[in-house]
């Protein structure tokens, strides 16, 4: 049984991390949109800022807590929560406990628009 934020948490997928070589032939990680994995989260905001002058950028960080078994996830992937993307700006972090409540926490960041 996992926690009840978890089961009835919203909806987050992950996009799967590929390695790929750029065009000066250096190995380089990045987000695999055809490769994706749908879990159940709770959700926690961390923090945000609003722009309120032209030139800013909003900032609106989140943390997730997610299944420990998310195939193909590191500091490289991308996310998607309530329609929008997310990077993650932490690499996930385990919990140990019981199989039951082991979890990764990941702190999310919104990507501008």
């Amino acid at each position: 049984m996992t926690t009840v934020q978890r089961r009835r948490g919203r909806e987050v997928t992950f996009w799967a991390v590929v390695s790929t070589t750029d065009s000066r032939g250096n190995i380089v990680e990045a987000p695999d949109p055809t490769s994706k994995t749908t879990v159940r989260a709770a959700i926690i905001p961390q923090r945000s800022q609003r722009a309120e002058v032209a030139g800013q950028v909003s900032i609106d960080v989140t943390r997730v807590l997610v299944p420990a078994d998310i195939p193909g996830v590191s500091l490289w992937s991308r996310a998607e929560l309530d329609g929008e993307e997310w990077d993650l700006v932490t690499p996930p972090a385990l919990h140990w406990g019981q199989r039951n409540t082991r979890h990764w926490t990941i702190d999310l960041k919104r990507r501008p628009s």
